[in-house]
Parts: C-alpha cells; sequence; structure tokens
C-alpha cells in the first residue's frame, strides 16, 4: 500500500518549493483567468444560457489553457493546477501532506482568487459566472466524483506513474483533452468543475465543488497507486 507522507518543514520552505508554489500560483491564475474570460465573453456575445457553440468553445479554452498551465508549470512544481489533483497525488503518496497544504489553499486558490479579481477589473465589474446543478446537489457530487476521477487518473498514468516513459508534452495534451471531454460531458449537469479553487463570491451550492472533486481525487490516490502502479508488467503477446 502506498504510504501519506507528512513531509518536514525545512523541506517546505527550501528556494525549490517556494519556487513550486509561485509555479502553482502562475499557472492556476493563468488557467482560471481564460477560462472564465471565455465563458464572460460567450455570455456577452449570446442571449442563451447554454448553447452548442458555446459550450465547444468553452471546453476547448479550458483544455488550451490547462495544457499551457500545466507544461509551464511541469518541470517546477509539477503543474498541478487543482486542488484536486494536489489531494489525489497526497492520498497516494507521490507528495507530502505539508507539500498538498501549501500548494491549494496557498497558491492555487490564491491564484484563481486573484484571476478572478483580475477579471472583475478589466471587464468593468461583470459578476464571475458560478456552476450550477440541473438535476440536484447528490447527482451533482456524483457527476464530479465522476470527471474529476477521470482528470486524476489520467495525472496518475501520464505523469506520476514510473512506467510512463518520458514525458515530454503527452501528459499536458492528455490532461487538456480530458478535461475539455469532461467540460463537454459535464457542463449542462454540474458545470464540469472538477476542481474547488475557483471562488466567485457566490457560496450557494459550493460545497459540491468541495465534496465531488476532493472525493474523486482521493479516489484517485487511493486505487491508482496502490493497483496500477504497484501491480507487475504483463507484456501482451498474440500467442495463445
Amino acid at each position: 500500500m502506498a504510504g501519506i507522507a507528512f513531509g518536514g518543514f525545512d523541506d517546505s520552505f527550501s528556494i525549490s518549493s517556494l519556487k513550486a508554489y509561485i509555479a502553482e500560483f502562475i499557472s492556476t491564475l493563468l488557467f482560471v483567468f481564460a477560462g472564465i474570460s471565455l465563458s464572460l465573453t460567450d455570455k456577452l456575445t449570446t442571449d442563451a444560457a447554454l448553447n452548442p457553440d458555446g459550450l465547444v468553445a468553452v471546453a476547448v479554452c479550458h483544455g488550451f489553457a490547462l495544457f499551457v498551465a500545466v507544461t509551464v508549470g511541469a518541470n517546477i512544481s509539477g503543474g498541478h493546477v487543482n486542488p484536486a489533483v494536489t489531494f489525489g497525488l497526497a492520498v497516494g503518496g507521490q507528495i507530502t501532506i505539508l507539500t498538498d497544504i501549501f500548494y491549494w489553499p496557498v497558491a492555487q486558490i490564491l491564484g484563481s482568487i486573484v484571476a478572478c479579481l483580475l477579471l472583475k477589473v478589466v471587464t468593468g465589474g461583470l459578476a464571475i459566472p458560478t456552476h450550477g446543478v440541473a438535476a440536484g446537489a447528490v447527482e451533482g457530487v456524483i457527476m464530479e466524483i465522476i470527471i474529476t476521477f477521470a482528470l486524476v487518473y489520467t495525472v496518475y498514468a501520464k505523469a506520476a506513474d514510473p512506467k510512463r516513459g518520458s514525458l515530454g508534452t503527452i501528459a499536458p495534451i492528455a490532461v487538456g483533452f480530458i478535461v475539455g471531454a469532461n467540460i463537454l460531458a459535464a457542463r449542462p449537469f454540474s458545470g464540469g468543475s472538477m476542481n474547488p479553487a475557483v471562488v466567485s463570491g457566490d457560496y450557494s451550492g459550493n460545497w459540491i465543488y468541495w465534496v465531488g472533486p476532493l472525493i474523486g481525487g482521493g479516489l484517485d490516490g487511493t486505487i491508482y497507486s496502490n493497483v496500477s502502479m504497484h501491480s507487475e508488467h504483463i507484456p501482451l503477446t498474440n500467442e495463445f
């Protein structure tokens, strides 16, 4: 079983760790700014709350923005850009609990808040759009668990698994693709958040986007790290 490591304060305040926190802050800020900016643009240019063209544009924008955010942060902080990803990696013993704490309450959430504040300034005070559930709270939580599981599973398979091979650009592309696909699939039902970091001031139903993503990420940390990462490689053969 993979062990959860608490970590040491000396390492948490090292120069490399401080650089990692800054990288997570910047990457999250860029990702949230781009994603929400496109959502605002879609609301300004169309009267409908949700239309197929706007949905595709939002999904593509989030996928591209996350690809860039993960790529620029990968060699410094790992390019998590999401508290659910960080939590899932901590549960799986890939990072320490202290790193998890500094990554999302300090770096990622602060980055998303700054992004929202900057958007309010540059858009003349427009309201930041929030996610909402179409069917109900329970259904929304389940949807967020499933799509976050898909996201964090992809992160484990393409970035954390020692059998992944050379990282290159494959991991950021895969992460961007799964986020775009999840938004296309889940936007009409739960918003397709996968991320509890974005704060806009409207906290109605906000708990859904904490509970769902963190459960999904935690399940990945338990399942992938203890099953897939520790299983022996079985070569494929066409002989019977």
